[in-house]
């Protein structure tokens, strides 16, 4: 039997879970708790963990599970910033989801935009209170607007169709651009100086950190709304408060944050927010903020349970070859086994 310690676990995350667990022989040992240097030994006796966005899989992390025999780690997610995967090399195999659901979190992108663009969290509060008034309400059409995507992978491909739906014209920046795709790639400046609105769909690496800077806002056009469904540390929040502040930033729809491991998916309603870079910006009248919630769909929690299931069970085979593997071995992260055919170690 597989044993697994499965940090950081919600009430939505145990159902399509457990379900597996007797089908295929598998044991999970649920945890409330994020994986860290002080929780660690809570994985003693399993072969895996499985690991969310805010779980820290740092090189003192990896070096106790792999004392303690653990051999693989297992994302839950498909972004694995929060993983060292350098220091797991050659100890601990890592796997991911790479694509649960792009449509969840692409439509959860596009509804924050008409809502914060159509004030419609506005008119919901005004509505309930008997206030009918449209004052203050007014938005603008998404029609003939420019749309600069960051990141064109699945979730980023599936926001531009939905914008194209729109009657948005849509131009992008990848550093991988995809040949003979139809997508209009531009600079990233010029995406900077064209876009009314710019979306994040890119992961978050060294080169992408804080990307959305004080230096990247000045170029953009004079109320800009920015869209971040990727990864906090894709933008400097005090740069952003800034530009909010001097009514070059038009609107911010956030569901992720750079601090947001000690505040996300907890309930903080009955205490003081310790974090008063994220008060300000909550308090903003043009900030939508949801916590990290994009992925969150009944069929990408499906996909999620059942894609890390078979990446577990694969890498326990006989050959333990599994084709969501991360590798460090040639620096490729993602694609270096896929091409090699092979485990990376």
């Amino acid at each position: 039997m597989i044993k697994v310690a499965f940090y950081d676990t919600r009430e939505y995350d145990k159902p399509s879970f457990e379900r597996y667990s007797e089908q295929k022989d598998m044991e999970f040992r649920f945890l409330e708790t994020k994986l860290n240097e002080d929780t660690v030994e809570l994985a003693r006796g399993c072969n895996a963990v499985c690991v969310f966005v805010n779980d820290t899989v740092n090189a003192a992390v990896i070096d106790r599970l792999y004392e303690m025999g653990v051999r693989l780690i297992a994302l839950r997610s498909a972004g694995y910033n929060n993983v060292d995967v350098q220091a797991a090399f050659g100890k601990i195999h890592v796997v991911h989801v790479p694509a649960y659901s792009p449509y969840a979190v692409a439509e959860h992108a596009i509804a924050l935009l008409l809502t914060s663009v159509r004030r419609i969290h506005k008119a919901y509060n005004r509505t309930r209170e008997f206030n009918f008034s449209l004052n203050g309400l007014t938005g603008f059409d998404f029609h003939g607007k420019t749309v600069g995507v960051i990141g064109t992978g699945k979730i980023g491909r599936i926001f531009m169709d939905i914008c194209r739906g729109f009657g948005m014209h849509v131009i992008a920046y990848d550093r991988f651009p995809s040949p003979d795709s139809g997508i209009d790639y531009v600079s990233l400046d010029e995406l900077f100086q064209r876009s009314d609105i710019i979306s994040l769909h890119c992961p978050l690496t060294d080169e992408t950190r804080h990307m959305i800077n004080a230096s990247s806002i000045a170029r953009m056009k004079k109320g800009v709304v920015i869209v971040n469904t990727s990864r906090g540390g894709l933008i400097d929040a005090e740069a952003l408060l800034q530009g909010i502040k001097a009514r070059k930033v038009g609107a911010a729809c956030l569901d992720v944050y750079e601090e947001e491991s000690d505040v996300f998916f907890e309930d903080r309603s009955g205490h003081i927010l310790n974090d008063d870079l994220l008060s300000r910006l909550i308090s903003m009248p043009n900030v939508i903020v949801t916590s990290h919630q994009a992925f969150l769909t009944e069929e990408a929690l499906n996909n999620i349970a059942e894609t890390s299931v078979a990446n577990i069970l694969s890498c326990f085979e006989k050959d333990g070859i599994c084709d969501n593997e991360l590798c460090y071995r040639c620096g490729n992260i993602e694609r270096c086994k896929k091409e090699r055919k092979e485990r990376c170690f």
